[in-house]
């Protein structure tokens, strides 16, 4: 087996591949190696071995060694146009060279100025036969320095072939085209994830989008890349795992759109809402004037506050230029690096939800290639370790605001928190800490993740910001805390005094800059009767819901893990009207197997202390594609493959899944609910699987099985599915867009796609009016349940158990309690009567006002 050690022909700054700005080299379409970027201006021979070409252009020499490895070099980017000026070959085809001749001499100073980069490649091409087994980048190196280590590839059919000069340099390569269907593109979080997988894969890969390529363990130059939903991207894998490296990558990205849908929370879709229901979201404007004192911004976290002013300012840490020694500067640049890191990772281990994923973020910059290496390269040329940082991050911030994508700009927050905390490391100066008085309402320009995290959250009220998106990573964090938090405020927030007070509504988007002595004592009245409400609304929760005249209404909790059925129990759910399984089958190679559901559902039931449990078989297909479900292409992924119609042509996994459910003691807690049904063969074709797998297990008792309503068909044809099952579960949301024709990703429909329309409540009546008729139960585990204004309108078209939010549950019960039957049948009646769903929401608005009325 051959081997060679391949020594650097140039003195320079070593890089990878992928700092090379042409695509055909940083995509590895002519094969794998390394690049310089050089200080010297001579070529010399990596190896001994043979002369095979020198390019017309005398800017390119490729050299065959003893063991038959060739090594192209390419002096410099786009350099052919030069058609040989400033080029001098100091050898001749054919010629045998030894390890450190001259072969080349070059004019750096026209290169500088007449060359795209002076970024040489050094390439091994023929990859078929050979493969680098080692090698080194990222620092500076002379000429004869070891450069790569090249090994042959074992012998196929026992024949070792011999390099050929027609060989395609691409051969071995795997690639695969897809579009990305994750929400929001490929910004920080879905970037770090992709990065964190390819960088523990035995294969180089790396993404092409938009005419440029991005090395994929990088995930700075994948958010560089600007790749939005919709966009298609090719993924290219080279090595000897390529095709597995591949397929791993790939799984990673179809896994995001169901990463983002668990993700969401009821505070971030009210995010969402608030953004698109203002203009102030989508300008670009800094200026904003006051109204009759107040300001309105753009909801980041829903809330209501009364506190005094606390202004925290951005002070930027001071940075000398010129460095010391590169050695110094360098060891100085790893040292604060490792220092943050040890910070985040201590972060890391007791942090949750949406902090988790800011800090693991965070973590994948810090050691990013995109800026870890031109900021070593900068201290190389004389740079200190803080100016290299800094020009560094800034360099990629104005990539990511070039792209001129919202969410991209919001992530740019995130590079320069990343930025301070390094420099604070470097300059010797601790995180600045602010001692936050009791209800503090933080102003600033705008906020950095780190900063929040370092707030006392006992005194923090509001946050209110001239700056700043509502899906930035600060307005989640803010949300997951439970803070209000207006943005995109404007300037004139900046002028607000210290210590002035100030009334935060986040349910309206407005801060009130002067209240009076009279507005404040009210504001303080409704923020204590609020905390009453709660605090009794918590209390009572733990109790049976009934309407006001005495009907049972069961209120139960949507979840998809066990922290969300302790959170629920907590809260009072009287069970769990729908768990979501398909966090069990994502971020995986492989679906679980029967135990490991077992222990999940069996969990999750004893955290419900013996409350109902009704699970939902795998409701994948569309927008929540699986990696290891390969499904069939499809023009129209909604009106494929989806939900129960998956799970019949997968039997084997829906197998598994029942069988995991039957075993959950006790027996009976459990109720299977189907997804997607639209008519009776498909709950009949589960029936049949179920008895198979009762008697496989000799499970003796009856388990209750359930339809979802979720399409106009399901809906207009209940009375005959309720022949087949023991329930009905209408999931509003896609029975809203089914209905409507309109798609709830959206951005141009979004504002109208309204369950309240008269034609989803007509449907909803259908089908409950078809369970009373058969004298079965009738729920809604949709988002239309979680809508405190919706839930009279529910009760009175006949709905008997509503799935919600966990959080909510405290309020939509006390809610409940104050309804009576016959006021929310009249109020459903003339909502059936309504045009439209505007005209159903002002109706409800104004019953939601009497009924407060009458309350207080």
């Amino acid at each position: 087996m051959a081997n060679l050690k391949l020594l650097a022909p140039l003195e320079g700054w070593c890089a990878p591949l992928d700092e090379v700005p042409d695509p055909v080299f940083a995509g590895r379409m002519v094969g794998e190696g390394l690049a310089i970027d050089p200080t010297g201006n001579t070529l010399h021979a990596p190896c001994t071995g043979e002369v095979l070409s020198i390019a017309a252009g005398k800017h390119a020499i490729a050299l065959r060694s003893e063991e038959g490895i060739d090594v192209l070099m390419h002096v410099g980017i786009d350099t052919v146009g030069l058609a040989g000026e400033g080029f001098e070959p100091l050898t001749t085809v054919g010629a045998h060279v030894c390890a450190g001749d001259p072969l080349l001499r070059f004019d750096l100073n026209v290169l500088a100025e007449r060359a795209k980069s002076l970024i040489t490649p050094i390439i091994v091409t023929n990859g078929d036969q050979f493969e680098i087994e080692q090698s080194i980048s990222n620092r500076l190196i002379k000429v004869g320095d070891d450069l790569l280590t090249v090994r042959s590839k074992p012998k196929q059919d026992g024949i070792q072939r011999k390099p050929s000069e027609d060989q395609r340099p691409s051969k071995g390569q795997r690639i695969e085209r897809l579009s990305i269907a994750h929400e929001h593109g490929l910004h920080a979080r879905p970037a770090a994830l992709i990065a964190n997988r390819a960088k523990h894969l035995a294969a180089e890969i790396w993404i092409e989008a938009h005419g440029r390529s991005a090395n994929a363990s990088s995930a700075v130059a994948i958010m560089a890349l600007g790749v939005r939903c919709g966009d298609e991207i090719t993924l290219i894998a080279s090595g000897p795992d390529a095709a597995e490296a591949l397929q791993a990558v790939k799984e990673t990205i179809l896994a995001m759109p169901v990463l983002a849908e668990r993700a969401k929370s009821p505070e971030v879709s009210s995010v969402s809402e608030a953004s698109r229901g203002s203009d102030l979201s989508r300008s670009s404007s800094r200026v904003r004037e006051p109204h009759d004192g107040k300001l309105r911004g753009v909801i980041a976290s829903r809330g209501f506050a009364v506190g005094r002013a606390v202004k925290l300012h951005q002070v930027e840490i001071a940075v000398n230029e010129l460095g010391s020694s590169i050695a110094h500067e360098s060891a100085a640049l790893d040292r604060a690096r490792s220092a943050v890191r040890t910070r985040l990772e201590d972060l890391s281990a007791t942090a949750s939800g949406i902090a988790s994923d800011v800090i693991a973020a965070h973590l994948e910059f810090l050691d990013d290639s995109e800026l870890v290496v031109p900021a070593k390269r900068a201290i190389a040329q004389g740079k200190s370790a803080a100016f290299a940082w800094r020009k560094a991050v800034r360099d990629v911030a104005e990539k990511l605001r070039a792209l001129n994508d919202a969410r991209m700009t919001e992530r740019i927050s995130d590079l320069l928190d990343l930025e301070t905390q390094v420099l604070q490391v470097l300059s010797g100066a601790s995180a600045a800490q602010c001692e936050l008085p009791e209800r503090a309402v933080v102003i600033a320009e705008d906020l950095k993740p780190s900063q929040l995290v370092s707030l006392d959250a006992e005194r923090l009220s509001a946050i209110c910001l001239a700056a700043g998106g509502p899906t930035s990573h600060v307005a989640l964090l803010a949300a997951s805390m439970g803070v209000p938090a207006l943005v995109a405020l404007g300037d004139h927030v900046l002028t607000v005094k210290e210590d002035a007070w100030l009334i935060v509504d986040a349910e309206q988007g407005t801060l009130d800059l002067a209240p009076d002595e009279q507005t404040i004592a009210a504001a303080e009245e409704l923020l204590q009767q609020r905390e009453q409400r709660k605090n009794s609304e918590r209390a009572a929760a733990q109790q049976d819901c009934f309407t006001a005249d005495g009907t049972r209404i069961e209120v139960f909790a949507n979840l998809a893990s066990l922290a969300e059925a302790k959170l629920a129990a907590t809260n009072g759910a009287e069970g769990c009207g729908l768990l979501r399984t398909e966090f069990l089958f994502l971020e995986r190679a492989s679906p679980p197997d029967e135990p490991e559901q077992l222990r999940q559902y069996q969990d999750i039931a004893m955290a419900l202390k013996g409350r109902p449990l009704i699970i939902r078989t795998l409701d994948v297909g569309g927008d929540k594609p699986i990696p290891y479900l390969p499904l069939p292409a499809e023009e129209n992924p909604a009106l494929g493959l989806r939900g129960v119609r998956t799970s019949l042509w997968r039997p084997d996994l829906l197998r598994v899944q029942l069988k995991a459910i039957l075993r959950v003691e006790p027996a009976g807690q459990c109720r299977i609910l189907l997804p997607m049904v639209t008519d009776p063969g498909e709950i009949q074709a589960v029936r049949r699987m179920l008895d198979e797998v009762r008697r496989e297990l000799r499970y003796e008792g009856y388990i209750e099985l359930g339809a979802m309503i979720e399409t106009p068909a399901s809906a207009l044809i209940a009375n005959r599915l309720l022949r087949d099952v023991d329930f009905l579960s209408i999931g509003t949301n896609d029975l809203t867009q089914y209905t409507l024709a309109m798609d709830r990703g959206h951005s141009e429909l979004a504002h109208r796609i309204d369950g309240l329309h008269p034609a989803v409540l007509s449907l909803i009546s259908i089908a409950a009016t078809a369970a009373h008729q058969q004298n079965k139960v009738v729920a809604v585990c949709g988002g239309l349940a979680s809508e405190p204004a919706a839930v009279p309108v529910l009760i009175g078209l006949g709905i008997q158990e509503l799935s919600i939010v966990p959080t909510l549950i405290p309020r939509i019960k006390a809610n409940i309690r104050t309804l009576t039957i016959e006021s929310c049948q009249r109020l459903a009646q003339r909502a059936l009567e309504q045009e439209t769903a505007e005209q159903v929401r002002a109706l409800v608005n104004e019953f939601a006002e009497e009924q407060s009325r009458v309350t207080s």
